[in-house]
């Protein structure tokens, strides 16, 4: 089944370049900030659906932010990976499945602070909506 990739017009064009080449050009989104592609399941139409989300290692896994630009609604890839926690991830040239699993309690708040290094905005974000922004973590299968 064919990958439908996000519908937003820089990210879907984002994708397509990286996807072209072999991560060489998005990896490194801006200077510093580095970005992979995430494909979950689509929870009503069953269909793979890739993003790029801005990343930090973590171990052998890796950190995301289901941040949204702060919306009162969790993004659709969030509430995939909720029903199917099997991901398929691309860091680089890098592929691989993944288990995607939402941090919490200390690991959440050392995550958290993690990912405002690296992209300071997580902060505004949380600021604008009352939900608590996901910060999920991504396990090698």
């Amino acid at each position: 089944m064919a990958v439908v990739d996000s519908p937003v017009g820089w990210v879907n064009k984002h994708i397509r370049d990286y996807i072209e080449s072999d991560g060489e050009r998005g990896h490194e989104w801006r200077p510093g900030v580095y970005t992979l592609l995430l494909t979950t399941t689509g929870r009503k139409s069953g269909r793979p659906r890739r993003t790029a989300l801005i990343y930090q290692p973590y171990g052998d896994s890796y950190v995301v932010v289901a941040s949204y630009g702060g919306s009162p609604d969790h993004p659709a890839w969030y509430k995939n990976l909720l029903e199917d926690p099997t991901v398929q991830v691309r860091v680089g040239d890098d592929e691989f499945t993944a288990t995607a699993r939402t941090s919490t309690g200390d690991e959440r708040a050392e995550l958290w602070a993690l990912m405002k290094e690296v992209w300071p905005d997580f902060e505004s974000y949380q600021r604008k909506t009352d939900r608590e922004i996901p910060v999920v973590v991504l396990d090698r299968a």
